[in-house]
């Protein structure tokens, strides 16, 4: 096994070598008299977030209310597939509104669509007026 030649340490100010609150200056080969100010502490990086953060479900909206303990997943694909039927709103606990959908085939359409796009951005509430946020 080959010895590896010893690491150099490059010339340059460096915390002083014996705990003092000062820097000294390493000329490449050892410690030199001059002496300079404190040298401002390394900040530390906040560790990365981990990717099961992102699964962790929300519990309150921005103003601190409770958000529904419903899908939004869950609404988004009921709407899109049965949204004409109202099933959405069924899901939702909002059956009066699901009634008048089934009754008027989705407002004809429009109404569902309309449920569609507000589940997807993140306004559409339940009945206990929470919103939909957890997908």
């Amino acid at each position: 096994m080959t010895q590896q030649p010893p690491r150099e340490i490059p010339a340059g100010w460096y915390p002083d070598p014996e705990g003092k609150p000062r820097s000294r200056y390493w000329d490449g080969d050892g410690w030199t008299d001059q002496t300079g100010p404190q040298l401002p502490a390394v900040p530390v990086a906040a560790p990365a977030p981990t990717l099961s953060a992102a699964f962790v479900p929300v519990t309150v909206d921005a103003s601190g209310r409770p958000v529904s303990d419903r899908s939004r997943l869950a609404a988004a694909l009921l709407c899109f597939f049965v949204g004409w039927l109202g099933i959405h709103r069924f899901y939702v606990g909002k059956v009066g509104t699901g009634i008048l959908q089934l009754v008027t085939v989705g407002g004809f359409g429009i109404w569902a669509l309309v449920d569609l796009v507000l589940v997807l951005v993140g306004v559409f509430r339940d009945k206990q007026d929470r919103l939909l946020l957890n997908w």
